[in-house]
């Protein structure tokens, strides 16, 4: 008897170890698996992430061009406005210059003829 009790507790042993195995087995390609679909899903979000940074970077490059061509029209506006009021500029100083040239000739005059007729 102690043969035969020996021979079913190996064959309960041997039974177990059998069934351990196959679900370490089956836990490995899930794992394996879940490996493959990370894999899988980390490839298409990359893809993804390209496309949009590609996206991304040809819209900003066109919005750059714009804002530089709308710089430069800015930039030549305001240099015309800037040459038209230095132009004005100029004329008005031009005209007080005239004018207080004109008062100065005038009171140097009178101021002559006072002394003229001072010493006279």
């Amino acid at each position: 008897m102690k043969t035969k009790f020996s021979s079913t507790l190996l064959m309960v042993a041997a039974a177990l170890l059998a069934l351990t195995a196959f679900s370490y087995c089956q836990a490995g390609d899930d794992v394996k698996k879940a490996a493959d679909d990370t894999g899988h899903a980390t490839k298409t979000a990359a893809k993804a992430t390209g496309h949009a940074t590609k996206t991304a970077a040809v819209k900003t490059g066109g919005a750059t061009k714009t804002a530089a061509k709308d710089t430069g029209k800015a930039t030549e506006k305001a240099a015309d406005k800037t040459g038209d009021a230095t132009k004005t500029a100029a004329k008005d100083t031009g005209k007080g210059v005239k004018k207080g040239t004109k008062a100065v000739g005038h009171g140097v005059k009178k101021g002559a003829e006072k002394t003229d007729d001072a010493v006279k």
